[in-house]
């Protein structure tokens, strides 16, 4: 079998991630699931046949949640603990996510807590969940109208990245998805970021993805549980779930909202340089939301430290900086990106 493979060297335990055309038929053999029991959890919105044919690879069942942000609470959490219980799970054996990144979330954090922590292994299904979510094993519901305010880390025991599975994505799907790898680049990988400028990143999809998700194992290798390094990959998630809960988590895509929060965080030559690339992927680079309104959310994000605001800046494509604002000075920044 010929594929890209490679490997997260985590705190708690070693895992793979293969990038394979084709590599989401085998799933259950290449992960060695047979002889285990398996839930495997997707979504409505994920074409069927895909959780259907890694749950019969391993004699699985499978557990179809509502497609959207909204399935990302605690009572579609508690369907997926009943269905553990129900099927008799027990340490021994694991959850499969089969969908894109409100599966990954939801369906990990459901293993990290189901009898104090099962295995879990991502299948995902859409540029943004390869790009973004498949690693690092940050999962999470969101609660009281906060993104990802409740959750656990939890690394999958493995990942299989499938070009195929994206063949089907609408393009503002694959433009979502293409908004992390902007960011990492943005922050990490000045020649990435010059590839995307001098190409069309859709027309590269699967070099992407594996540069992008290359440059967060690096950074989850050194910060695992995000005290330090890994905060960078918050560069523009700070207005970005701010924005999405503004928007009541549907009217905006998480990439958009993303590639929207960049830009008031970038400075100079840099902020131009990411507005043309998020422009040619059809991105928002504007902020939808009212400075004054904007800061008020954020104020209530994880990421406020002591009445102050973690912000991840660009100064230069392929560096960065972290900054703590106060909220005037937060909301400064957003407005005079607007100008």
């Amino acid at each position: 079998m010929s594929g890209n493979e490679m490997t997260v060297k985590a705190v708690s335990g070693e895992y793979s991630v293969l990038s394979i055309a084709g590599g989401a038929k085998r799933a259950a053999e290449i992960w060695g699931l047979t002889g285990r029991r398996v839930l495997v959890v997707t979504d409505s919105g994920v074409p069927e046949e895909y959780a259907k044919r890694t749950a019969a690879g391993c004699g699985g069942s499978v557990l179809t949640l509502p497609e959207g942000e909204a399935t990302k609470c605690e009572k579609y959490l508690a369907a997926i603990w009943s269905e553990c219980c129900s099927l008799g799970l027990t340490r021994g054996d694991c959850i499969v996510a089969v969908g894109g990144g409100v599966v990954g979330d939801i369906a990990g954090f459901a293993a990290a807590t189901y009898m104090r922590g099962i295995d879990f292994y991502n299948l995902p299904t859409t540029v943004l969940s390869q790009v973004d979510s498949s690693v690092g094993g940050k999962t999470a519901i969101d609660f009281g109208g906060y993104k990802n305010i409740v959750g656990a880390f939890h690394q999958p025991k493995g990942v299989i990245l499938d070009e195929e599975l994206l063949s089907t994505l609408p393009a503002r799907q694959v433009a979502n998805g293409l908004a992390e790898a902007v960011k990492m680049a943005a922050t990490f990988d000045e020649d990435l970021f010059s590839f995307m400028e001098a190409n069309d990143p859709r027309d590269y999809l699967g070099e992407v993805i594996r540069r992008a998700v290359s440059i967060k194992i690096k950074v989850v290798e050194e910060d695992e549980r995000e005290s330090g390094l890994r905060r960078v990959l918050n560069f523009g998630h700070t207005a970005a779930h701010a924005i999405e809960s503004a928007a009541g988590f549907g009217d905006i895509l998480h990439g958009e909202a993303v590639a929207a929060g960049m830009i008031p965080m970038a400075n100079g030559e840099a902020r131009e340089r990411l507005i043309r690339v998020l422009e040619k992927l059809g991105l928002p680079t504007r902020i939808p939301v009212p400075a004054k309104e904007l800061t008020r959310a954020v104020c209530h994000d994880k990421k406020s430290y002591g009445g102050k605001i973690m912000c991840v800046v660009c100064p230069e494509i392929g560096e960065y900086a972290i900054e703590k604002m106060t909220p005037e000075e937060f909301e400064r920044r957003i407005a005079e990106a607007e100008i």
